[in-house]
């Protein structure tokens, strides 16, 4: 069963432009999370405010601002990569340009291809075009690059420095220290559907006393990571 999520337990705010991670073990009700922020599912207590928006009663307008690539997430098979992003592109009024977008991604030349014919960091590309095709406000990226080897982990990395360069707020849900310490600015720690603390990497070592974020993690959350 998911974990419940009590959002009155978290008052802090993403900043423009930085990269915000929630950072907890399987289980601890990440994935929750960013059903709530983007409306998909209703927290069990607490108010919620996505760029001002609550993410149920106004669900259209944050749908506009806020680009999601969710946790197993799949396309068919057959849809093409161009496709795709015309699809998606649709359901925004005013769109990235779908082909200059695949470019900066490096997909270009990928329009004919099927989703099955792409790589496991070809197809994490693709997700993170979906989810700026929408020009949005804030990007939330959930496991990201789970599966994926460390070579195209790395390249993941930077798509994501890429992206939060133009500006776009980033809210980063992983499972993988050394992903969250190389790219956030401040991490949200949570256990069990509660926010238990939140700070930049340094400070979540310096508040456990511990060398590294995953022994951090242990110590704060007091159970093996």
């Amino acid at each position: 069963m998911a974990a419940r999520w009590r959002w009155t337990t978290c008052r802090s705010r993403s900043r423009q432009g930085e990269i915000f991670g929630i950072l907890g073990r399987n289980g601890a009700g990440k994935t929750t999370t960013v059903e709530c922020l983007t409306g998909l599912r209703t927290p069990d207590r607490g108010r919620i405010r996505v760029l001002g928006r609550d993410p149920r009663r106004d669900h259209a307008e944050v749908t506009r601002r806020v680009g999601v690539q969710l946790q197993d997430s799949q396309l068919p098979e057959r849809l093409r990569v161009g496709e795709a992003m015309r699809l998606y592109s649709s359901f925004y009024p005013d769109p990235a340009d779908p082909a200059e977008l695949l470019g900066q991604l490096g997909l270009t030349g990928k329009e004919k291809v099927p989703y099955a014919g792409l790589s496991g960091g070809q197809r994490q590309r693709l997700s993170i075009a979906l989810a700026l095709v929408g020009r949005p406000r804030v990007a939330v990226l959930d496991e990201l690059t789970t599966g994926l080897d460390p070579h195209a982990r790395r390249d993941t990395w930077d798509l994501i420095g890429e992206v939060r360069s133009r500006g776009v707020t980033i809210v980063l849900v992983t499972h993988f220290m050394p992903e969250a310490e190389r790219l956030c600015d401040r991490i949200a720690l949570i256990d069990a559907g509660r926010v238990l603390t939140i700070g930049s990497p340094a400070e979540l070592r310096e508040q456990a006393g511990q060398p590294t974020l995953e022994d951090a993690f242990v110590a704060l959350t007091g159970r093996t990571a």
